[in-house]
């Protein structure tokens, strides 16, 4: 997951089909990878109506919940969150932290979380690196 998910989708895409992209490119069939679509929206808090907008058409926090349920349509074994939650208000960073810890947890995955912020390594972080800055 990307820091900016407005850079990280295209602009033509709806939400729908920007969570079931990655299931096309491997061959699902459409109406499978629409129904996991769905299903994954519902599970990191998109709502229906919300599916059928562009990327320029919702919040920031909105696009990145499409981006994570993105991220999980293939159920990797490993994610690397690259600053996914830097521009999110506080509410809808807990969520994402929570729909991730719960995927981390019910499916054995790594997380890889680049942050800058000291408040989530503390609640999310099991092991950290701090590594310095050159100047």
């Amino acid at each position: 997951m990307f820091q900016s998910p407005r850079a990280a989708t295209d602009p033509r895409l709806n939400l729908a089909d920007l969570i079931a992209e990655p299931l096309r490119a491997t061959g699902t069939p459409t109406h499978e990878a629409s129904r996991r679509a769905a299903e994954l929206a519902d599970l990191v808090g998109l709502t229906p109506d919300l599916l059928t907008r562009r990327p320029h058409a919702v919040s920031g926090g909105q696009l990145q919940r499409a981006c994570l349920a993105r991220a999980l349509v293939h159920q990797p074994a490993h994610l690397i969150c690259d600053e996914a939650t830097a521009m999110l208000d506080a509410s809808t960073q807990a969520h994402l932290a929570a729909v991730i810890t719960d995927y981390q947890r019910q499916h054995a995955a790594g997380v890889l979380l680049i942050t800058h912020d000291p408040a989530l390594l503390a609640r999310w972080a099991t092991r950290t690196v701090d590594l310095p800055v050159n100047q």
